[in-house]
């Protein structure tokens, strides 16, 4: 059950407080609040839950969404989250509570909740909101700032037949592109490592299944501490030789095949619902690693499809990006599109692909938002293939880098000025990547489940755009006072 209640913005003024005093108006978080369209995220919201049901009401869309914000804003765990919510009148009046209260708001457990219900499509659909609403409010100020007088009929009339019709508007605006990796919170990974993590599970689901035959019928012989010293032998060496590892391997492949036999005779008297829910699914991802480990030891080779290289997050897969601090790293991929400072993430696959073939796909999106196709797009050189400038001539979309084949002898001066200034403005891709990786957890997702890290990676770049906002919005402030030109307000 649902009830819509963000119809009625509160307002600071009317936030009580039990030991007196107004909220700052111009706190960051009062700022953020206003930024943000919570009549429209609830609309949302509340398509996920059946009316029909009756039962507890639901937190509201402000709680939840707030309190995801303020977790990636302030990098804190989901207890410590609640724990600031509680001491801080300000984060309380973020979330959309009418008073502050000096009981907990809701319970920690249910972060995970709110993070399943405000999945990465709904938080991408916000930040569209949030971004496209910015750009519209700047380009406003920007024509009140230069005439002050009513736009004539003929402004008008050009205004709207470009609306009408997107394909004759003449292209405008640059589009920013790049991918990166969202690395997650796993141990790092080899091939022993993991067969060793498995057999010991394989071996406590042994135990549990062999529970109620206790004294009836003799356990199953595992050989775990034999296997584990096995395993110890080879991980504390510092260098191990590739006959030696190999050999460990082998040793532990067939550790783990004698378990899933064990389990197999014991399924005949034992049902498989003995197992709680995390166990019957490490036990179907152990099935699948022992099968790819088992192939690539027999055909001496150390890539396979679809690779497991972690049990308890089986959806995580090495991405082979070649950088210096780490040639693979182990998380989803992430293609960014980035235009006056807003980031939008055009698409995330836990799997590696060419990030050249998205090009197309973020170009129509830009058309989509905005009306009209890029002027240029600056993107690496793994974008300039064949097709991808085609279809950039056809639409008469500048793409920036060399041109393909052999580069000529002299190259001109406006050519080369023309790739510097794509360069220079190209990072601030770059160091919006920078900025998500230091200050908002984009380097580390320690989200454990496939849907919540998908979550939490759009609500970094939900946070990002709102930051980027807010600054805006207090250097238009700042000007404000310094210049006296007309106010800024936040909607």
């Amino acid at each position: 059950m649902y009830k819509m209640t963000e119809h009625q913005m509160i307002m600071p003024d009317d936030f009580f407080l039990p030991f007196g005093g107004k909220l700052n108006k111009e706190n960051r978080w009062v700022q953020l609040s206003h930024l943000i369209p919570w009549w429209k995220v609830e609309k949302v919201y509340a398509k996920r839950f059946e009316k029909k049901i009756k039962g507890r009401q639901a937190v509201s869309v402000r709680v939840a969404l707030g309190a995801l914000i303020i977790q990636e804003r302030l990098g804190t765990t989901d207890r410590e989250t609640v724990q600031q919510i509680t001491e801080n009148p300000y984060l309380q009046y973020f979330i959309g509570l009418p008073g502050f209260q000096e009981k907990a708001p809701f319970h920690h457990s249910l972060m995970t909740h709110f993070r399943k219900r405000l999945n990465k499509k709904a938080i991408n659909q916000i930040n569209e909101w949030i971004a496209l609403e910015a750009q519209h409010q700047d380009e406003d100020d920007h024509h009140d700032d230069h005439d002050d007088d009513e736009p004539d009929q003929e402004t008008m009339e050009e205004t709207e037949s470009n609306e009408e019709s997107s394909e004759s508007t003449p292209n405008q605006g640059k589009l920013l592109l790049d991918a990166t990796c969202a690395p997650a919170d796993i141990a790092y990974p080899t091939d022993l490592s993991l067969l060793n993590e498995a057999r010991e599970k394989l071996e406590e689901m042994i135990d549990v299944l062999h529970a109620p035959h206790q004294g009836k019928k003799m356990k199953p012989r595992t050989y775990r501490r034999k296997a584990r010293q096995a395993y110890l032998s080879v991980a504390k060496q510092k260098q191990v030789s590739g006959r030696k590892l190999r050999k460990a391997i082998g040793q532990q492949l067939r550790f783990i095949e004698r378990d899933l036999k064990h389990i197999a005779r014991l399924q005949e008297n034992s049902s498989l619902t003995l197992l709680n829910k995390q166990q019957y699914k490490q036990l179907l991802v152990i099935n699948e690693l022992y099968r790819q480990q088992k192939v690539m030891y027999m055909n001496r080779s150390h890539r396979i499809e679809d690779r497991i290289v972690s049990i308890s997050q089986p959806h995580v897969r090495p991405i082979v990006r070649g950088k210096a601090k780490a040639n693979v790293e182990f998380g989803a991929k992430i293609a960014v599109s980035l235009v006056d400072g807003y980031a939008f993430m055009e698409k995330l696959d836990w799997n590696n692909y060419n990030e050249a073939n998205t090009l197309q796909q973020s170009v129509e999106a830009y058309r989509k938002r905005h009306g009209c196709y890029p002027e240029a797009v600056l993107a690496d050189k793994i974008y300039r293939n064949r097709e991808n400038l085609r279809y950039c001539k056809e639409r008469n979309i500048r793409l920036s880098g060399p041109k393909l084949g052999r580069p000529p002898k002299q190259e001109q001066a406006e050519q080369k000025q023309l790739a510097q200034r794509d360069a220079s403005e190209r990072n601030a891709i770059e160091s919006k990547f920078g900025e998500g990786k230091r200050r908002y957890g984009l380097g580390l997702i320690q989200a454990r489940l496939q849907q919540t890290s998908e979550t939490v990676i759009a609500l970094q770049f939900l946070v990002m755009n709102l930051e980027h906002k807010l600054r805006l919005l207090f250097y238009s402030f700042f000007k404000w006072l310094i210049h006296g030109s007309k106010r800024p307000v936040a909607v």
